[in-house]
């Protein structure tokens, strides 16, 4: 139907929400209510004079009466139809649907693209579990260990009478097996939790985000410049694969921004010749540059680091505990769903505002490695003088050999953490025990 068609359909809706009788309408701007009933059946065009009456009778504007739903709404609904082959929408009436009912009209194309996005990430979830060489040798690896520790149980549960030599055999037979069935298992899971390409499992903003910083392992060269300014940011985004959406490039183009402004203010000679001299203490660093503590943490993470360097980790979270910005670091896995652990001093800071918190932490595993991580939370700029205070926390992570103080025991997630004994877990892991 044209879209001068509709004007009928809304000059209906209209009356009908004021309340307003079809006879007195019609008698009000000087003609029949049965021509009125034609016009709102869209059985006759109007305009002109007429058109400008009705407006003013309906206190509406004549345009929000004779102008029709946007084209780009009548396309997104026809695509949405077109997707489903059992169901049989009338095609010939959706600009009267998308004219009259232009809300619903919307839900319903949001609703489609919606679930077409899902059905992208259900497809590379599944070609992943399909296609992945790694996992499914993983999870062979780990049906295998499972079916010889079943079988070994089995013997030792149907024989009465077994010699002590093969029971001893077979006891540790199954100790050797559990145990490569826990490394097996954990490998497993941390093989889930990183991914293996991480653009291929990349499900939200924050993930696509994550996985740029990756790539450039929070180190923006182009940024580096003295004489760069925010206009290459924009360049930049253009160019970076990861990011897939408009959420996505605004998440990037907010950190990069914040990035240029850190080497503005500490630019990288100057910043490294001050971290030589000071010790590599943060706070007198920042107090050299006249910045933020926050800020020299988040500059001695995008220090670039050679191939058989460590290097430095970075994660940074909002007042709910939920990580906005993490740049992974070996040893010190950082979970990409749900939550981290509560004990990590990024949380700590958290509860104590603007004071600075440093701590060892060893991290669980066949082999535990310490970090020291150094983290401070600080309230981020109010837009008006009634909102509320809302926190930002930073923590740097730096892999360190050994300490002679306390160390503060924690892990990546209560999930795949193996510390059956922590006070601080939220649910059973999925991994052997570990005190």
């Amino acid at each position: 139907m044209p879209q001068s068609r509709l004007t009928g359909s809304r000059i209906r809706e209209r009356r009908l929400a004021l309340g307003t009788r079809q006879a007195d309408l019609a008698r009000a701007v000087g003609v029949s209510p049965a021509y009125l009933n034609l016009i709102e059946h869209n059985r006759r065009r109007i305009g002109g004079k007429l058109l400008v009456d009705l407006a003013r009778e309906l206190n509406t504007e004549p345009a929000q009466l004779s102008e029709g739903a946007g084209q780009a709404l009548v396309n997104a609904l026809r695509d949405a139809a077109a997707r489903f082959e059992n169901v049989t929408p009338e095609l010939d009436r959706v600009e009267e649907f998308a004219g009259r009912f232009s809300g619903w009209s919307a839900l319903v194309a949001t609703q489609a693209r919606r679930i077409e996005d899902l059905e992208r990430v259900v497809e590379t979830l599944s070609d992943r579990l399909t296609h992945d060489p790694h996992l499914a040798a993983s999870l062979h690896e780990v049906l295998s260990t499972v079916t010889a520790i079943r079988s070994t149980a089995a013997i030792l549960a149907e024989t009465e009478d077994i010699d002590p030599d093969w029971q001893s055999r077979f006891l540790r037979n199954m100790r050797e097996e559990a145990q490569r069935l826990s490394s097996s298992a954990e490998g497993l899971v941390t093989y889930l939790e990183a991914g293996a390409d991480t653009r291929e499992m990349q499900v939200s903003a924050v993930d696509d985000l994550a996985a740029y910083v990756g790539e450039a392992g929070y180190h923006f060269p182009e940024l580096e410049k003295p004489a760069v300014g925010e206009g290459e940011i924009g360049l930049m985004l253009e160019k970076a694969g990861p990011l897939r959406d408009k959420g996505a490039r605004d998440l990037a183009h907010r950190m990069l921004v914040r990035y240029l402004a850190d080497a503005r203010a500490m630019p990288l000679s100057a910043f490294r010749t001050s971290l030589a001299n000071t010790g590599e203490d943060p706070a007198r660093v920042a107090d050299g540059f006249g910045v933020g503590l926050d800020a020299v943490l988040r500059r001695m993470a995008s220090l670039p680091t050679a191939e058989d360097e460590p290097g430095r980790g970075l994660v940074v979270c909002d007042g709910s505990g939920t990580v906005t910005l993490r740049k992974p670091l070996e040893g010190f896995p950082l979970p990409r769903f749900g939550a981290a652990c509560p004990l990590w001093p990024l949380y700590q800071a958290l509860a104590r505002p603007a004071q600075p918190i440093a701590r060892v932490v060893e991290m669980p595993g066949t082999d535990p490695k310490l970090f020291l991580c150094r983290a401070l939370s600080v309230p981020r700029p109010a837009a008006t003088f009634d909102a509320p205070p809302i926190h930002e926390a930073t923590m740097l992570i730096e892999p360190v050999e050994h300490t002679s103080g306390p160390v503060l025991r924690v892990g990546a997630s209560c999930r795949i953490c193996p510390r059956e004994t922590c006070s601080a877990r939220r649910e059973p892991s999925i991994l052997g025990k570990q005190s």
